[in-house]
């Protein structure tokens, strides 16, 4: 129990990922810190339910591969993240259309060259060689597939194979826009004119179809946003993530991240079920403790319990998403494929079976299948999902058993344009703030903003060590 005189050099308020990693990234350079968590466990929004066997998340938000932060982070080593097959499946027009995103792609003519290759391929089922072919190409260029669809003939397949991504030609200008994504710096990316994302996608030199078709649905599932209000800047860091990395989750739950983070800080640093009711720059007071002394404070809560403890902060608009967990015996035939509705006609942004993904969240023997809602959710949300689910697999859902349906009102913040992609995290000196409402509303801008703060609290402490000099050692200096 956290005794009522208890002291440390910083105080974090949130165990959330955010304030997990400043613990980390503060405690490496010496300096004691408690992080207190009003919850009864770590981690917040990023919190996994189980039931009978299944691991279910809440909210889910998909991570990449590329974000840099997930390498950067102490604390994070032994993190295991499971990828999702190669780029991402669409559903449009009654079949299926694999899109392997560029990773590594070398140049924008060998996207070209791959798609060109593709489209003069016989169609059909692919055989075992080409299936093998296809998984190895997917590190290296940019593909365009089309898989077999639910009643639909081969002939048929192949006469109607270019929609929704278009013809060869508009295919391979997608997969050098791709590739160009994935090498262009962050600072570049950050200096272009900013407008809303889905008023940028005009300007990519692609057409309508393959924007509509592919890049607003893709970026919909990446930013939670389905109006892609968000800031043409922010979605173009998504997009290099996209064309980087390799769409994944961490193995055993979004959970597994923050208890990671919380399990390989110092014994005693985290205290959950600790209510803080009021901070300055060199206290806190809690229901349960009462005053904790300390010589600055970080605040890492989401931001509206920040803007509580410290009115004036703004408070965001924020994307509601609703997370339905399905399970049966028969799982549709996409494999680890994250599954996108190009047509978008129906409440589902995206779907997958997540067993195949990471097989540690279903009990053996038992598919499960995890499909996002992005926005408000219909009136008749089961009736309707398990209908659009139907569709985009191409098999029947009645018999499906319903786990759980998590709608959470305030998922992740909104990053209407124009909007800082650094806000502040540090307030007055001793008093700082971060989590992704500062940032990007992403795993890494979690991150990040965490590592901002922590950097900015070293900074004004002068890395000079602990108050408690008897009980420490000395500290490096900081970076």
């Amino acid at each position: 129990m956290l005794e009522p005189a208890y002291q440390a050099d910083v105080v974090i308020v949130g165990a959330g990922v955010a304030g997990l990693s400043a613990a980390h990234r503060l405690t490496s350079q010496g300096v004691t810190v408690a992080v207190l968590e009003a919850a009864p466990c770590v981690g917040g929004r990023m919190s996994t339910e189980k039931v009978d066997g299944f691991r279910l998340d809440r909210i889910g938000q998909l991570l990449s591969t590329a974000y840099p932060e997930l390498r950067l982070a102490p604390g994070l080593d032994g993190l295991v993240l499971r990828p999702f097959a190669p780029g991402i499946l669409l559903h449009g027009d009654g079949r299926h259309h694999r899109v392997d995103a560029p990773a590594g792609a070398r140049s924008a003519r060998g996207a070209l060259h791959a798609v060109r290759a593709l489209a003069s391929a016989p169609r059909g089922l692919p055989g075992p060689r080409l299936v093998a072919a296809s998984r190895r190409a997917a590190s290296r260029r940019a593909t365009f597939r089309v898989l077999p669809g639910a009643g639909q003939g081969a002939a048929s397949r192949a006469g109607r194979a270019a929609a929704p991504l278009g013809g060869a030609v508009d295919q391979a200008r997608l997969g050098a826009a791709l590739t160009r994504f994935s090498t262009v710096p962050v600072e570049r990316l950050l200096a272009r004119p900013e407008l809303p994302a889905g008023q940028s996608l005009a300007a990519r030199g692609l057409p309508a179809r393959t924007i509509d078709g592919f890049l607003r649905p893709l970026l919909a599932a990446l930013l939670c946003d389905p109006a892609l209000t968000t800031s043409s800047r922010c979605a173009d860091l998504a997009l290099r993530a996209f064309a980087g990395g390799r769409l994944c989750v961490p193995e055993g739950g979004a959970e597994a991240l923050p208890e990671l983070l919380a399990q390989t800080l110092p014994t005693g640093t985290v205290h959950t079920g600790v209510r803080v009711t009021s901070v300055s720059t060199t206290s806190v007071s809690t229901a349960e403790h009462g005053e904790i002394r300390c010589r600055a404070v970080l605040l890492a809560t989401d931001a509206r319990a920040a803007a509580e403890l410290l009115p004036g902060l703004r408070v965001p608009d924020f994307h509601p998403v609703t997370v339905v967990h399905h399970t049966t015996d028969e799982p549709p035939r996409t494999g680890s494929a994250l599954l996108l509705d190009a047509d978008r006609g129906g409440p589902v942004a995206h779907t997958a079976v997540i067993s195949e993904v990471d097989p540690s969240r279903a009990p053996s023997g038992r598919a499960l299948i995890s499909s996002t809602v992005l926005g408000p959710p219909p009136p008749d949300l089961e009736t309707a999902v398990r209908t659009h689910l139907g569709r985009l697999y191409g098999t029947p859902t009645h018999r499906w058993e319903t786990l759980a349906v998590h709608h959470t009102r305030e998922a992740v913040p909104a990053m209407p344009a124009p909007h800082d992609l650094r806000r502040p995290v540090r307030l007055l000196a001793g008093l700082y703030v971060c989590g992704d409402h500062r940032d990007t509303s992403t795993v890494q801008g979690a991150l990040h903003s965490a590592h901002r703060a922590s950097t900015a609290i070293l900074t004004d402490l002068g890395a000079a060590g602990s108050m408690h000099r008897a009980d420490s050692t000395p500290t490096a200096q900081a970076a």
